[in-house]
């Protein structure tokens, strides 16, 4: 009987930290939802300074807020900062998809949604599927994303 407890506890904290370790979809939102409410107060100049200042207020463990220009240039990224002023539209995900043009292109024909893609993974070190939230604001994308695992 002790055997079983313990087997069940175990298999309880394994599935937790499966659950703990996926990103929420909902904090990708309500950070670009953040990113929104300073870029309207603040203006773009003051959210591209405070992204690439790595304000914490933009970080949120492995999701995080950054802009890109509807040319696909990178304005701000708060964690790769040799990323700024690069245009990667050309450069595909690990199965060869240029997510990127499709960002540039949803931002385009509807101006906010998710688009999915497969990434580098810097905590797993592990190609994994993510998905990016984007909202386009006059010329630039705010973006956030998440990691979902294999």
């Amino acid at each position: 009987m002790k055997n079983y407890k313990l087997l069940a506890a175990l298999l309880f904290m394994s599935q937790l930290n499966i659950v703990l370790a996926q990103d929420n979809p909902a904090d990708a939102v309500a950070m670009v939802d953040k990113g929104m409410v300073y870029l309207q107060k603040n203006g773009k100049d003051a959210l591209v300074q405070e992204i690439n200042n790595k304000n914490p207020e933009f970080i949120n463990g492995s999701i995080y807020l950054y802009l890109r220009g509807m040319d696909g240039i990178v304005i701000a990224h708060p964690i790769n900062p040799k990323l700024v002023g690069k245009n990667m539209l050309d450069l595909p995900d690990a199965d060869g998809k240029y997510y990127r043009k499709e960002i540039i292109a949803l931002a385009k024909s509807k101006g906010k949604g998710w688009v999915d893609y497969r990434y580098n993974n810097p905590v797993s070190k592990q190609i994994e599927n993510k998905t990016t939230y984007i909202f386009r604001s006059n010329d630039v994308i705010l973006e956030a994303g998440i990691y979902k695992g294999k």
